[in-house]
């Protein structure tokens, strides 16, 4: 099973970019999903998470206030709204779609995992 990732690109800071992960071969909608990234150097991390009914989501500390995560039912998608880029948030980002309803943050936790899209925010 294959997630697909996509959106990612170069975008100035402050802009804005929307990345979307979907699934043509499974839906995932007993399972919560997430999104993590691993910029150049360092280790991949978590970045927002959603359960999932779409009743909860949660995000690292750095990203509140500027990253959205979503789902879509009806194609199988979930998306990531991320506004107000800063150069720090250069990474391939990853969608993962958790063994759990429930997912926490750490990446153990989940199970399949999409390909990467990249983003690169120039200063």
């Amino acid at each position: 099973v294959q997630l697909q990732a996509s959106g990612g690109g170069l975008v100035q800071a402050g802009g804005s970019l929307r990345l979307s992960c979907t699934s043509s071969r499974r839906t995932f909608s007993n399972n919560g999903m997430g999104w993590f990234r691993q910029a150049p150097g360092k280790g991949r991390e978590f970045v927002a998470g959603i359960t999932w009914n779409g009743g909860q989501t949660y995000y690292t500390d750095s990203v509140k206030g500027r990253f959205t995560i979503s789902r879509t039912y009806a194609n199988n998608t979930i998306s990531l709204q991320m506004n107000s880029l800063k150069p720090e948030d250069t990474a391939v980002y990853y969608c993962a779609a958790a063994l759990r309803a429930v997912p926490g943050r750490d990446e153990t936790e989940y199970r399949y995992w999409g390909q990467g899209t990249l983003v690169t925010v120039s200063s």
